[in-house]
């Protein structure tokens, strides 16, 4: 309620004579929450309160005024406070890709995306973001064993294990690490896109980083929130790589090898999200996100099933799942 309290006090010396109301909207897996202010003439904000301890609100205004220039829609920065950890932001509306998606509009919202995407990877430069680096890409792994294994499931994982785990690890980040480099912004998905005039309207982007091409469309296209047939997936994937061939980007000759490069990235990203959404629960009480892991899994699952190289993760998880007993499965 402090906080609160301070957004409020802050809201009345930015507008005097007005008397704002707020009300919390959304939901963010970090420590940011947001609200939604109504002024007394009718004009309406959304607040950000990051409080200072926890998060640094500088990032979201240094990676805001970088997709601001590549020329897609982020929220606009009205007011700031950083000491307090409070920004001002233009209002998007509550209607997020995850909301308004079907199979009638998927095609039309899907290809807005990919034109954000493609503007921004066009604008990328090195230098301007923080690097996805083979530190920070094993770090993201490794919340899949601590978090997922050991701490969701209750394994002792035991040595042998580890060392499988690890070998896939290496393979993924080889791979992972030899990508052309573009901005990414981390968690491009469907609730953080909203549906706007001119959109979509792009939010959570504070955590982006200079890293792998294809991080960013198996985020869209492998969301952890909503299910599309692998027959679409791969429809909208040719069409991403068509168009990045066409805008000059250093996607691959050969689709083969980009689809490949696709797929690998995506288990990466979907073996840490396995870890964050454990540790989202365990650790921050957010339990809604356990509901999402089985979608999550699957994307695992086929992935890993599909290259002999990272068949050791299905092994792992038949072990741990109790799909094979751990004594009766060698490998």
């Amino acid at each position: 309620m402090q906080r609160q309290e301070l957004v409020l006090s802050w809201l009345v010396r930015l507008f005097p004579g007005q008397e704002p109301q707020i009300a919390p909207v959304g939901a963010d897996a970090s420590f940011r929450r947001y609200f939604r202010a109504q002024l007394t003439d009718g004009r309406h904000y959304i607040v950000m309160d990051a409080p200072p301890q926890h998060e640094d609100c500088r990032p979201f205004v240094h990676v805001a005024q970088l997709f601001t220039a590549a020329g897609v829609r982020v929220p606009k920065i009205i007011h700031q406070d950083l000491t307090q950890g409070f920004l001002l932001l233009d209002d998007f509306g509550d209607t997020t890709y995850l909301v308004r998606l079907d199979q009638n509009n998927a095609a039309e919202l899907y290809g807005a995306a990919t034109d954000a995407l493609l503007r921004l990877q066009q604008a990328s430069q090195p230098g301007s973001l923080p690097e996805y680096d083979r530190e920070l890409l094993l770090r993201e792994l490794q919340l899949f064993p601590d978090w997922y294994a050991s701490r969701h499931l209750g394994i002792d994982i035991s040595p042998h294990e580890r060392s499988l785990l690890e070998q896939v690890f290496a393979r993924l980040l080889d791979n992972n690490l030899t990508q052309p480099k573009v901005w990414v912004h981390r968690d491009f998905h469907s609730r953080n896109l909203m549906v706007i005039d001119n959109g979509p309207g792009i939010l959570d982007f504070q955590d982006a980083v200079y890293g792998p091409l294809t991080y960013d469309l198996v985020s869209l296209l492998r969301d952890a929130y909503i299910r599309w047939d692998e027959e679409q997936v791969l429809d909208w994937t040719i069409r991403y790589w068509e168009r990045a061939r066409r805008a000059g980007l250093p996607v691959d000759r050969d689709f083969a090898v980009f689809y490949r490069d696709f797929e690998w990235m995506g288990l990466q990203r979907h073996l840490k999200v396995l870890g964050i959404f454990a540790r989202l629960h365990y650790r921050d009480g957010k339990s809604g996100y356990l509901d999402d892991m089985p979608l999550v899994l699957d994307y695992v699952r086929a992935t890993a099933g599909r290259y002999p190289e990272l068949a050791p993760v299905n092994h792992l998880l038949d072990r741990w799942h109790g799909t094979v007993p751990r004594e009766q499965y060698s490998f």
